[in-house]
């Protein structure tokens, strides 16, 4: 079978350098992912998983790989702020770990939280079966990627038994550089058995740019762990944002994940949970709100393994301009998963006639004694509710965007602290109607 023929995309990346590594294993498995993504190239709408997101334009683009320049630029103070997250924090600024803005004070004993650069040159050995994974399914081109490159990133362990009472932050930073840029980091973290974490995940723009940032993220809790993770994606608006975040679940274990995606020309998530154990518990509330000619995906894959598993979704999608936004639910409840209870459900608003929203929600179920069901729908704001806010003496684009908001708020209703509730509702309330 002939090769697919090589895009600037994938031309420029073959010729880059990987990262220097004094690991046998670990630079034969990024050769090995680089070469896989060479060989294979950029996915296209016949891949099923990359259906409604064409990446042909992506492809004309060339990136050069990584910023020799990360350590110095400037970052403003104020874009790191954010309300009732004054505790530990990484920060990393175009995928480089920048130890003069992060913060490690406030951990508890039986916490370990360090860069990946630095777990990898302290002690490359623990890291082996997640970073020599060689990824094979056909739109896998991002990871691939991303295992080729990636040299830092967040590695963070919670002992048995240890509440992290302070949420902790992850801030993957976006700063402006002489040309476009593709940048890469790894996420690696492990919940011991009863161990209970809040994690912040935030992208940020420091600065007009349109780099290419990719992220891999594991997400392991051993039985009766709690992880609540909060994303919120605010990157530059002319920046392409690929993301892979998988969560594995031992027995009662629970995560609550809440994801908010403003940012980015093309953003795209893929969400994939597996419930392992059994009583093992994952719920997701999000909203993706594409503005002008944003183009945001999310891809949503829950896999039921075990009996008495439960899993909840709720997400929003609201696209305005000539915004584009897709949204994939699909739950797997595989035999033998009995008494598994699952629901997901996606409500979209179209705020012009050029915008569009695609979602596809998807069921499968091969065991017995199973609650399962899903639901979507893409429409328009009430004209009944905005004649009722006007006749109040509200101009229509304001009553417009409390509309908006509101609808777009109702994920993130069931987020537990007060203070980032109320961030994430300033940030719905300053959208356009």
């Amino acid at each position: 079978m002939s090769q697919p023929a090589r895009t600037p995309f994938v031309a420029a990346l073959a010729e880059a350098p990987l990262p220097a590594s004094a690991t046998a294993w670990l630079d034969q498995a990024r050769r090995r992912n680089r070469d896989a993504f060479v060989d294979a190239g950029l996915p296209d709408t016949r891949v099923e998983a990359w259906k409604y997101t064409a990446l042909r334009a992506l492809g004309q683009r060339r990136f050069a790989s990584g910023d020799a320049l990360a350590l110095e630029r400037p970052v403003e103070a104020g874009l790191l702020a954010l309300p009732g997250s004054e505790g530990p924090a990484l920060v990393f600024v175009n995928g480089v770990f920048r130890a003069d803005l992060s913060v490690f004070d406030g951990l508890p004993e039986g916490v370990d939280l360090r860069p990946l650069s630095r777990a990898l040159a302290e002690a490359p050995e623990p890291l082996r079966f997640a970073l020599s994974r060689h990824y094979r399914e056909a739109g896998d081109a991002f990871a691939r990627l991303n295992a080729a490159f990636a040299s830092d990133g967040v590695v963070l362990r919670i002992g048995a038994g240890i509440h992290v009472s302070a949420p902790v932050r992850l801030v993957f930073v976006g700063a402006g550089a002489e040309g476009d840029l593709a940048w890469h980091v790894r996420n690696l973290v492990e919940l011991g058995e009863g161990a209970e974490l809040t994690l912040v995940e935030q992208h940020l723009s420091g600065g007009g740019q349109a780099h290419l940032g990719t992220g891999v993220a594991d997400f392991a809790l051993q039985a009766g762990a709690k992880l609540h993770h909060l994303v919120l994606q605010q990157a530059d608006t002319g920046s392409s944002l690929v993301r892979r975040s998988h969560y594995r679940l031992d027995a009662r274990a629970q995560v609550h994940l809440h994801a908010l995606e403003l940012g980015g020309a093309l953003a795209r998530h893929d969400l994939r949970a597996e419930l392992v154990g059994d009583g093992a518990a994952f719920h997701t509330d999000g909203a993706f709100l594409p503005n002008g000619r944003q183009h945001m995906d999310t891809q949503l894959a829950i896999h039921h393994k075990a009996r008495d598993t439960s899993s909840s979704s709720t997400w929003r999608g609201v696209a305005g301009g000539r915004g584009r936004g897709v949204f994939r639910g699909a739950i797997v409840v595989e035999a033998g998963a009995d008494g598994s209870d699952a629901t997901l459900s996606n409500k979209n608003l179209l705020l012009s006639s050029q915008a569009e929203i695609d979602t596809k929600p998807e069921l499968e179920i091969y065991a017995d004694e199973v609650k399962a069901a899903h639901g979507a729908t893409v429409g328009q704001l009430d004209e009944r509710a905005l004649f009722y806010l006007r006749s109040r003496g509200i101009p229509g684009e304001q009553a417009r965007a409390l509309l908006t908001a509101a609808f777009a708020r109702v994920p993130f209703e069931s987020l537990p602290d007060q203070a980032l509730r109320s961030h994430v509702e300033q940030l719905l309330a300053q959208l356009p109607g």
